[in-house]
């Protein structure tokens, strides 16, 4: 749903240069804009994603669309990137907004998790469907995500958890770059799109434990992925609708080459799936 920026709460780290905003739905969302410093190509690319991950039943922030008006700018005169000594006017318009977990001045929300709590988060999974994800997507960045604690009920569908019992729950953020990021380009790397603690998949003992999110993705419907582009602002693609459309082929026609993809992961040199069953070592 498209919603308004109202008030400017914080500047987020990261070379997009995001910003937190309340908008006028009452929600709060880190917004990433059209003329952000990594490119236009990345709210594409994070718009798909946040429709894709949806339809994958993969716990990730709702994205949408945020509307950043001159007189919002003018209220907030700290919206603004940085750009070594000078500063960089960010454009009225529509950007993409990626909801925070709650309220940021309540709720409190990390980005790293010590051991002893990691194992407790409770849908740990949703990391293995993500690997999936990002072997079909070509994200050329580590997997990202965040973690705070709330009603298990709320956050994950599906649960049988009692209505107030709490939890950690993990959801998977940064998608800018999927697809190469702007280069909108698959290398396929084996390494690509891992988490960074190899505890999240110690109970992958082989590709059945992708299910049912390998299945999702290699029968994902064309139906979903048309749906998403409908959606998109013609302003981040202007000039680039020729070169979209040609990557959205090559990301159909690479469904079935998912599998193998995550069999070269675990063949890597610093195979982060050390448990799987028959893992081989050695550089792929």
């Amino acid at each position: 749903m498209p919603v308004d920026a109202r008030l400017l709460i914080r500047k987020m780290r990261g070379g997009a240069q995001s910003h937190l905003v309340e908008a006028s739905d009452g929600n709060f969302y880190v917004v990433k804009f059209r003329n952000n410093p990594q490119h236009r190509r990345i709210l594409v690319n994070e718009w798909l994603a946040s429709a894709f991950l949806n339809y994958l039943g993969i716990s990730a922030p709702e994205g949408a669309l945020v509307r950043v008006t001159e007189d919002f700018l003018r209220e907030n005169p700290e919206a603004y990137f940085q750009l070594g000594t000078r500063r960089a006017a960010v454009e009225p318009g529509w950007h993409f907004g990626s909801r925070f977990p709650g309220n940021p001045a309540r709720h409190a929300v990390y980005d790293f998790l010590p051991d002893s709590l990691l194992g407790d988060i409770q849908n740990l999974h949703d990391f293995r469907g993500a690997l999936v994800f990002d072997k079909w997507m070509g994200n050329a960045d580590a997997r990202q995500a965040i973690f705070f604690r709330a009603r298990l009920k709320e956050w994950l569908p599906g649960s049988t958890a009692h209505p107030r019992r709490l939890g950690f729950v993990a959801q998977m953020i940064d998608h800018g770059y999927v697809f190469g990021g702007p280069h909108w380009s698959f290398a396929d790397s084996p390494l690509q799109g891992l988490y960074f603690r190899p505890m999240v998949y110690k109970d992958v003992r082989g590709l059945d434990d992708f299910q049912p999110w390998l299945d999702r993705v290699m029968n994902f419907p064309e139906e979903v992925v048309d749906q998403a582009i409908k959606q998109i602002p013609p302003a981040w693609l202007e000039g680039d609708e020729a070169e979209f459309v040609a990557l959205m082929d090559r990301l159909l026609a690479r469904r079935k080459k998912v599998p193998d993809l995550i069999e070269a992961a675990r063949r890597a040199r610093d195979n982060p799936l050390g448990h799987w069953r028959g893992a081989m070592s050695g550089a792929v």
